[in-house]
C-alpha cells in the first residue's frame, strides 16, 4: 500500500488540482471518469437510480462507523447528506466500490467539519468495510466531492431543528434533553430509508419529536396540527406524511428484527429441556432459599 501523502502534497492535492485534472486511477482511465459528469444523464441520476439496498448498507456503514469512532449524531446525518447531494448529479457504476468509496470520502469531510479528533483515512474504513481504499485515492475522491457541492458543506438537517422543537414542547426544559434524544435516535434509523428526501428538513425534524413525544408521558397532545405552528412553512399535512412513514418504518424495522430473535428461542428452549442438569439443579435453590432466609432472619 502506498504511503500516505505529506501535509504539503495534501495542501497542493486539495487547493492545486482541480477535479477534470486528477491523475489516472486504476486501469489508466481517469479517476474523474468513474463518475458521470454533469448533464442531461447525471441530473437525471441520483438516489432514485441507485439501489436502495446499497444505499441502506452504505447508511448502516456510516452509523456503525459513528458508533465505533463516537462521533456526533449530526456528523453521521452530514455525512449521508453529502452522499444523497452527491448523487442528485452524479452517476455511480453499480460495482459496490465506488459507492463504499463516496461513504469514506463523504465521512471524512463530516467529520472534518463536526470533530475535534478525526480518525486518519485508514482507520476510519472500519466496521466490516468491504474495501479498504488507500488514503490518496480517498482524497481524491473528496475533491470530487467538494467540487459537485460547491463546497457548500455547512448543510441544513433535522437536527438542526431538533432542540427549537423540544423547547417548543416542553418550555420549561424538564423533559427537553430526552426528548431530543428519542427525536435524534429516530432521524438517524430514518436515514436508511431513501424515502425521507422528499420531506425537509423541519418536516422531518417536527414528526421526529413527534414521535419522540409518543414516548413521553404526558407528552401525547403533540400531533402535526399543533407542530405546524412551530416553523413558518410547516403544513400539517407535510408533518402528517413524514409522522405516518416513520412510524411505517419502525414497524419495518422491528419485523426486520424479529426473525432473528424468534430463531434464537427455537433453537435455545428444546437444549434446555433436554439438558440433563435439570433433575440435579433441582435440589439446589431449596438450599439456597434456606440461606437467604436465615441471613434475612
Amino acid at each position: 500500500m502506498p504511503p500516505s501523502p505529506s501535509p504539503s502534497s495534501c495542501f497542493d492535492l486539495l487547493c492545486g488540482e482541480d477535479a477534470g485534472e486528477l491523475a489516472p486511477f486504476g486501469d489508466g482511465q481517469p479517476f474523474a471518469g468513474f463518475v458521470g459528469g454533469e448533464g442531461a444523464a447525471a441530473r437525471s441520476a441520483g438516489p432514485d437510480s441507485l439501489d436502495p439496498v446499497a444505499r441502506r448498507d452504505a447508511v448502516a456503514w456510516i452509523l456503525k462507523v459513528r458508533v465505533c469512532h463516537r462521533f456526533r449524531p449530526l456528523t453521521a446525518c452530514l455525512a449521508v447528506n453529502y452522499v444523497d447531494r452527491f448523487l442528485s448529479s452524479h452517476r455511480l457504476p453499480q460495482n459496490g466500490w465506488a459507492l463504499q468509496l463516496l461513504s469514506v470520502a463523504c465521512l471524512s469531510l463530516a467529520a472534518k467539519m463536526e470533530e475535534t479528533v478525526v480518525p486518519s483515512l485508514l482507520d476510519l474504513q472500519v466496521e466490516d468495510a468491504k474495501f479498504i481504499f488507500d488514503p490518496r485515492t480517498v482524497l481524491r475522491m473528496e475533491l470530487l466531492v467538494l467540487a459537485a457541492l460547491d463546497w457548500r458543506l455547512r448543510s441544513v438537517t433535522p437536527l438542526s431543528f431538533v432542540d427549537f422543537f423540544a423547547h417548543k414542547i416542553d418550555p420549561c426544559g424538564r423533559t427537553a434533553r430526552s426528548l431530543v434524544l428519542q427525536a435524534t435516535q429516530v432521524i438517524l434509523a430514518a436515514m436508511h430509508e431513501v424515502d425521507f428526501q422528499s420531506h425537509c428538513p423541519p418536516a422531518l425534524a417536527a414528526a421526529a419529536m413527534i414521535c419522540a413525544a409518543d414516548e413521553t408521558q404526558d407528552r401525547t397532545f403533540v400531533n402535526p396540527a399543533t407542530a405546524a405552528s412551530w416553523c413558518v412553512g410547516l403544513t400539517e399535512e407535510r408533518i402528517g406524511n413524514c409522522y405516518r412513514l416513520m412510524r411505517q418504518v419502525a414497524v419495518d424495522q422491528r419485523l426486520r428484527k424479529s426473525p432473528m430473535i424468534l430463531s434464537q428461542h427455537r433453537v435455545t428452549s428444546p437444549v434446555k429441556r433436554e439438558s440433563g442438569i435439570s433433575s440435579s439443579s433441582s435440589s439446589a435453590p431449596p438450599t439456597k432459599r434456606r440461606k437467604l432466609n436465615s441471613n434475612c432472619n
